[in-house]
């Protein structure tokens, strides 16, 4: 008997949790693992250059749901994903993070009767303003099974009433796809054209609403980038929702003036992980640059209030400091004066081998072969 195994992507955090996974699932005698691309990462160029970094298989099916506001856009997932549910029977839903697709396709199958696992499930950043804590919350209270990265998160799903039997620690699916690509990574990142050197430079990525959406937001976020620039040269690789913010708020010359600012339009996943890997340091409002600088043992500083990710500041390179930019540069200053860590933080179940644990487990879940 075959088992299928839908398994959902939607954005570019989802493309980098799935690699390893399919890889894996691969390997599972009796599994049959189609992948299923919402579309929600609607610009086709940068979504192609994710599955050629990562050797992902091209999507059995793809919805093309494109661009809309978060209610047009799950209502639309929906809709097209249940046509497909319907058409294939998957036995199992596998969703990953906590992108609108996450949540939209865990509706779908539970409505249908179909089991799903979550994976990333537990993360809590406590702010309900946050689209992706929404997403999280709820498609861990209607997920079978909830497959968590690190141990906090077990304590956050028990703590909301999910039974035990459902939690399952796997450690961290992204940072088998990290480990697995650093060789290949090496040497993508150009940075003699950008006139810089190893350890000798800033990355920034910026792109939550708090920081970009309204014009104090994006004015702080500005006057970071000019204080940090005064320091060294800091490389930005803007977001396709920052460029929009900077143009609708009338930013441009502002940040074209930052001294030492190299913004760049979206790196592909192995440049990115060159240009990081050998950063200095990390400004970031973005989850998983928190986990992957931790593993690669370069400073972070997270431009937000809080994060869903803890254990990166407990046991590794992160930093929360908020968007005030006297802070900010005062973090980046301490930096700056300590020297680099000589090894990377070694975190459990952050070992490169969380798809193979993911893989049995959805095996063992669903009686083998």
């Amino acid at each position: 008997m075959t088992h299928r195994i839908h398994c959902i992507v939607g954005a570019r955090p989802n493309f980098v949790k799935i690699a390893p996974i399919m890889r894996a699932l691969a390997t599972q005698p009796g599994m049959s693992a189609r992948l299923i691309h919402t579309g929600q990462h609607y610009d086709a160029e940068m979504s192609r250059h994710f599955f050629e970094d990562l050797a992902i298989p091209d999507p059995d099916r793809y919805l093309g749901v494109g661009a809309g506001s978060h209610a047009v856009q799950t209502a639309r997932i929906m809709e097209l994903y249940e046509e497909v549910l319907d058409d294939e029977r998957p036995e199992l839903v596998l969703v990953v993070g906590d992108v609108n697709s996450t949540l939209a396709c865990s509706l779908v199958a539970v409505k249908a009767g179909t089991q799903v696992a979550h994976v990333e499930a537990g993360l809590r950043s406590f702010d309900r303003t946050m689209p992706e804590e929404i997403n999280r919350l709820l498609t861990d209270q209607i997920a079978d099974l909830l497959l968590t990265s690190c141990r906090n998160a077990d304590e956050n799903l028990l703590r909301e009433g999910i039974a035990a039997e459902k939690i399952h620690f796997v450690g961290n699916v992204m940072i088998d796809t990290l480990r697995q690509s650093l060789a290949l990574a090496a040497g993508r990142a150009p940075l003699q054209q950008w006139g810089l050197e190893p350890a000798g430079y800033a990355v920034a990525t910026i792109h939550r609403p708090a920081n970009v959406d309204a014009a104090p937001g994006l004015e702080r976020v500005l006057a970071i980038l000019s204080g940090l620039g005064e320091r060294l040269p800091v490389v930005m690789p803007v977001h396709p929702r920052t460029e929009k913010r900077i143009e609708a708020l009338g930013q441009r010359e502002q940040f074209a003036a930052v001294r030492r600012l190299r913004p760049t339009p979206p790196l592909r996943y192995l440049e990115f992980l060159d240009l990081m890997r050998q950063a200095r340091l990390v400004l970031t409002d973005s989850g998983g640059i928190q986990e992957e600088t931790s593993v690669l043992g370069v400073p972070c500083l997270t431009l937000r209030p809080n994060t869903e990710r803890p254990i990166t500041i407990t046991a590794g390179t992160n930093r929360l400091v908020g968007t005030d930019p006297a802070a900010v540069l005062a973090a980046a200053d301490e930096v700056l004066a300590t020297p680099l860590p000589t090894e990377a933080p070694q975190i459990e179940g952050w070992d490169g081998a969380a798809a193979g644990r993911i893989a049995a487990l959805l095996s063992t879940a669903l009686g083998g072969s």
